[in-house]
């Protein structure tokens, strides 16, 4: 349910202490207790769905995807610019429901004219749909082309550290610094995918009790209160701006 679970609680792409008590009774086997990866990865989400609390979307349906599809979560990230937050992690189930799925190599594939179309359909995936359908395809193509089409292994290959994690993620096309640390601090704070140096590389948004991004966001308040933050950092820059401006008229 959405909230009911606090930052750093368990996770769905990490190796948490849930996961491993689960493993034990069910008798499964494959959990690897290093970064954040896990062979049955399905069947890991499959139990502890429910026991999360991804909010992002404010949208059960909308977040339960983000929750268990990578490639879901990277594409809300993309699309979270230029509009409401949670409207851009909503953006992944429309095409999901539009495509019939999320495959990498689908959407790479795919024509772009049609996939213009998908995505700018009421309701659209984002106010410039078509814009967007591009970096959404730009970015999977990059995904397929340098990840052999799994999204994950962005931040799992090779046990690499937040550092690594945080280039990876700069190297996708649409995601600046900016976009790519508020992501590596989502994977940390809500999917249990914690590098070493990961909150140092997240630079702010890496900290703990932040309201600065969608890493913060586990309920409707604190998404009001990332939205509260972010509108008064906008005002302090206006203001800075205007004083800056005034002091070179003197």
């Amino acid at each position: 349910m959405c909230g009911a679970a606090e930052q750093g609680a368990d996770t769905v792409w990490g190796v948490s202490g849930v996961e491993q008590t689960a493993a034990h009774t069910l008798g499964m086997s494959g959990f690897e207790a290093g970064f954040g990866r896990v062979e049955h990865a399905s069947l890991s989400r499959a139990i502890l769905s429910g026991m999360t609390g991804i909010c992002i979307a404010q949208e059960p349906e909308a977040d339960a995807l983000l929750e268990r599809e990578p490639l879901a979560l990277l594409i809300g990230m993309l699309l979270d610019q230029q509009i409401q937050m949670e409207v851009a992690f909503r953006g992944p189930l429309k095409l999901h429901e539009r495509l019939g799925g999320l495959d990498v190599r689908v959407i790479a594939d795919h024509d772009p004219e049609g996939f213009a179309t998908l995505a700018t359909t009421p309701p659209a995936i984002h106010r410039y749909g078509g814009s967007m359908a591009r970096r959404v395809q730009e970015m999977c193509r990059a995904i397929v082309d340098d990840w052999d089409g799994d999204p994950e292994a962005i931040w799992t290959r090779g046990e690499p550290d937040g550092r690594e994690v945080l280039r990876r993620l700069k190297a996708l096309p649409g995601y600046g610094e900016q976009k790519a640390k508020i992501f590596l601090a989502l994977l940390g704070k809500q999917y249990g995918v914690t590098p070493d140096g990961w909150q140092e590389a997240a630079g702010d948004y890496g900290g703990s009790g932040t309201r600065l991004s969608a890493a913060d966001v586990v309920d409707a308040q604190t998404l009001t209160e990332v939205r509260d933050t972010k509108k008064a950092i906008k005002a302090a820059a206006r203001e800075k701006k205007a004083a800056a401006a005034e002091g070179t008229r003197a």
